[in-house]
């Protein structure tokens, strides 16, 4: 019989919805992994007990250090040290071997910014403490959308496009992905109805000739018009996506398969996944998360592979 395989669990901000959905799909994955949840058995029996539920016999946790009282839908400093100090345990656990991979619960960027983190969220923290330059990457079988540019401000974007910088990007995800063809997403409007609209599409075109020619194949095509990307016609030949910043590629996204979506960071020497959406403080207790997301993250984990 086959073993199963390890994931290390980051159980997210506590204060949101990431322990409710990780207790509702646990019997669920022990059928396909081994889950090791990042987080003390005392803070796992407070949220279960919020919750009103039990912890299963086989909720294997591996202690992470530190204790506060969990307040449902509260932004607050204690609980992002905690589910950040939960990311770097499951960090740990795969880099050791311990873990065959690792998958993340959400966590709240303002709570890691109260609690003094230096990060913005999980992608640049382990670009920092891997020493990778991690693609961030979103979506499900049917479509991922790749992002050139992420957490960024959006008057920003324009002078992030730049041929070289995009040139390395269509390397690197060719080589971490091997998926064709590819859609490269123009900037502005119309994909700028030939310089009418603006002219970065000029530096996207020449990036996407450059990529194809070093890979010796025509893997990226584009720029694609924006609008008419996520079309059903487009869809049915263009799998995977990359965008020039984060709304243009996940509204639609989201708008099309958000319960189902999942996060996958590309190029770092584990391999990453996470659920395709945030702490959802709103439904925090409530028993009204849904955990499809979370299972399609930890069965991604199962079949990515670190690409050297």
């Amino acid at each position: 019989m086959q073993t199963l395989k390890t994931i290390a669990i980051s159980v997210g901000d506590l204060n949101g919805v990431g322990f409710e959905i990780l207790l509702k799909g646990h019997e669920t994955i022990l059928a396909v992994c081994r889950p090791l949840y990042c987080i003390s058995r005392a803070m796992a029996q407070q949220a279960a007990h919020l919750l009103e539920r039990g912890l299963p016999d086989t909720f294997v946790c591996h202690e992470v250090a530190g204790e506060f009282t969990i307040r449902p839908g509260v932004v607050c400093p204690q609980s992002g040290r905690y589910s950040y100090d939960s990311f770097l345990c499951a960090i740990a656990l795969a880099t050791s071997g311990e873990a065959d991979a690792i998958t993340t619960l959400p966590i709240h960027k303002e709570a890691w910014m109260m609690a003094g983190l230096p990060y913005v969220g999980h992608t640049d923290a382990l670009r920092d403490l891997l020493h990778s330059d991690a693609i961030m990457m979103l979506g499900c079988e049917e479509l991922y959308v790749a992002l050139f540019t992420e957490h960024i401000p959006l008057r920003e974007v324009p002078q992030h496009i730049q041929t070289d910088k995009l040139y390395d990007f269509l390397l690197r995800l060719n080589r971490t992905l091997q998926r064709s063809p590819v859609a490269v997403l123009g900037l502005n409007p119309h994909a700028g109805d030939n310089g009418v609209l603006g002219d970065e599409e000029r530096l996207i075109e020449e990036a996407i000739e450059r990529a194809n020619s070093a890979i010796g194949k025509e893997v990226f095509q584009g720029p694609i018009v924006p609008d008419i990307a996520f079309t059903p016609r487009s869809r049915a030949y263009f799998k995977t996506v990359v965008a020039m910043y984060h709304d243009q590629g996940l509204a639609p996204l989201k708008a099309l398969y958000f319960d189902e979506g999942i996060n996958v960071s590309l190029g770092l020497p584990l391999i990453r996944t996470s659920v395709d959406h945030g702490t959802a403080f709103d439904i925090a207790y409530q028993n009204k998360a849904l955990g499809l997301s979370y299972t399609n993250a930890i069965k991604a984990a199962l079949t990515f592979q670190v690409v050297e």
